[in-house]
């Protein structure tokens, strides 16, 4: 059994005690850090040194200005640490695990019967957690000439912060502390060795039996991840679907991967109540159809975040916030005109990428009065969940348009008919685009696809430079890649649009040539 060393941090769920997470403390969490002399005024205070923090501190401070900035627990944030880098190590890892295991039938690949190594999988992706952490390590931003705290934050004035009992005045300040997985009013789960994205990443042997409360992104990829690894998973929601804020199509398609790779599904479910004995938990539910209960080795609880707002001092600052979040307008300003707050702690959508949009809107809005900045509604957002195959989506849904009252033209293009998806055994998943109905400008795109992720960016570019789909279908695509399923579109869109009276043209003119 493994003894953690007499100075590993007991606040930080960061197991085991190997040689890779003590580097990554020693870059994101360096124990006896001597806190900087303070200046007399600050140009920018930066509470948070997760994605929207450290992107705001170090353009400020790449700019001249004098920053300061706090960070009470690792730098680096979710992303870094229990989010976006581990998660994406081990669902890579499952898909080589999935491959392996059907090559065979797939491909007439070797036959592969062995379990495979799920501590190897863990280490490796520890590693390379470290080893990416200096770019979000503590002594990069000394470097940048920012002023680092490490320690709690909390306003004492509405134009000042005390960290460690000092005190920082500033003329602006940023709120980034981000949030947490959050935990559902469930009976006898706060009495459970419970799993969230915090904690499932230090496991080191593979759990025989997992099950996951909440059909989300992320209950979905970590789902699939453990039953390619071997695990006996089952996924509970209280939902009629996974993926609930998705495409329904795009959610079916998920749900058939899931089901294949071994997922069960219990939808319209509620946990009624959950225990452990010590060595499994039991999850009772009910719900039509529902099993009384479940057993499992491990319990992950994955059913949405909330924000990092405790203990902040907001009310002395004068900073107005909800269980949501703090409360921002359109340029991202609190209630407090001195005080901005960005990424997760404020945002409807938690990603790190609008948490680095949001960072560099707000340092211009914040120190220079707007110019260069902008409003976050005219942010053209794309958002992906990482199972397989991935969905993709960028502006609005049909939901969102018929909500907004919005008449919208939808053009689908299936991958199955995709050349290389066949060739790559990879045709499950299509393209959906919806334009402002009689005109091809693409106000919205879902797109399903292995690797939705990496060609999503093709629609997020047409929104936002309002590049027509007739436009990206003059666009040569190179032959044979699935980013062809754009130009099929354009060419479908261009279809529907040859009207009658364009026949009849066309007919006539071709006449005059017999």
């Amino acid at each position: 059994m493994l003894v953690p060393p007499t100075d590993w941090p007991s606040d930080i769920p960061l197991l085991p005690f190997d040689e890779a997470n003590a580097k990554l403390l020693r870059t994101v969490a360096p124990k006896g850090w001597i806190a900087p002399v303070t200046k007399d005024r600050y140009h920018l205070v930066v509470i948070g040194a997760g994605t929207a923090g450290l992107v705001s501190a170090a353009i400020a401070a790449g700019l001249g200005a004098r920053v300061a900035l706090i960070e009470r627990h690792m730098f680096g944030g979710d992303c870094l640490n229990f989010g976006c880098v581990p998660s994406k190590a081990v669902i890579r890892a499952a898909r080589a695990w999935r491959e392996a295991r059907t090559a065979a039938a797939r491909f007439g690949g070797p036959g592969v019967t062995d379990d495979g190594d799920f501590g190897a999988v863990m280490a490796r992706m520890r590693g390379l957690r470290a080893d990416i952490s200096p770019v979000d390590g503590v002594e990069r931003f000394r470097s940048l000439g920012i002023d680092v705290f490490l320690g709690n934050a909390a306003f004492t004035a509405p134009d000042a912060i005390t960290v460690n009992d000092t005190v920082l005045r500033f003329r602006r300040a940023i709120i980034a502390t981000g949030a947490r997985a959050a935990r559902p009013p469930i009976p006898g789960l706060a009495d459970t060795p419970y799993d969230t994205n915090e904690s499932i990443f230090s496991l080191t042997e593979r759990p025989a039996r997992l099950i996951v409360i909440g059909g989300g992104p992320i209950g979905t990829e970590l789902a699939q991840s453990f039953a390619r690894f071997g695990s006996a998973v089952t996924i509970v929601h209280a939902d009629s679907r996974v993926l609930p804020r998705d495409d329904a199509d795009a959610a079916t398609v998920v749900a058939a991967s899931l089901e294949a790779d071994g997922v069960r599904l219990v939808h319209k479910s509620s946990v009624e109540r959950v225990s452990h004995d010590g060595h499994r938990f039991t999850v009772h539910l009910s719900g039509v159809g529902a099993p009384s209960a479940l057993e499992a080795e491990r319990l992950l609880v994955a059913t949405g975040r909330t924000p990092n707002i405790d203990g902040l001092g907001l009310d002395v600052a004068g900073i107005r916030f909800t269980p949501k979040g703090v409360t921002v307008d359109d340029r991202l300003r609190t209630s407090n005109p001195r005080v901005y707050a960005i990424g997760d702690v404020s945002s409807a959508l938690q990603f790190t990428h609008v948490a680095d949009a949001q960072a560099r809107l707000v340092v211009a809005n914040a120190l220079f009065f707007g110019l260069g900045g902008g409003r976050a509604s005219a942010l053209v957002v794309p958002r992906v969940t990482y199972t397989d195959p991935e969905v993709a989506q960028v502006g609005m849904t049909v939901d969102e348009a018929a909500a907004q009252g919005m008449r919208i033209d939808t053009i689908q293009v299936n991958l199955e008919d995709n050349d290389r998806a066949r060739l790559d055994d990879e045709p499950h998943g299509f393209l959906k685009v919806h334009l402002a109905a009689g005109t091809d400008r693409i106000v919205g795109a879902t797109l399903v696809a292995t690797h939705a992720g990496e060609m999503i960016g093709e629609m997020a570019v047409a929104i936002t430079n309002r590049i027509g789909l007739g436009a990206v279908g003059k666009t040569i695509h190179a032959y044979p890649t699935q980013a062809e399923v754009f130009r099929r579109a354009a060419d479908a869109w261009r279809k529907r649009a040859f009207t009658s009276r364009a026949r009849q043209f066309f007919a006539l003119w071709f006449r005059m040539f017999t």
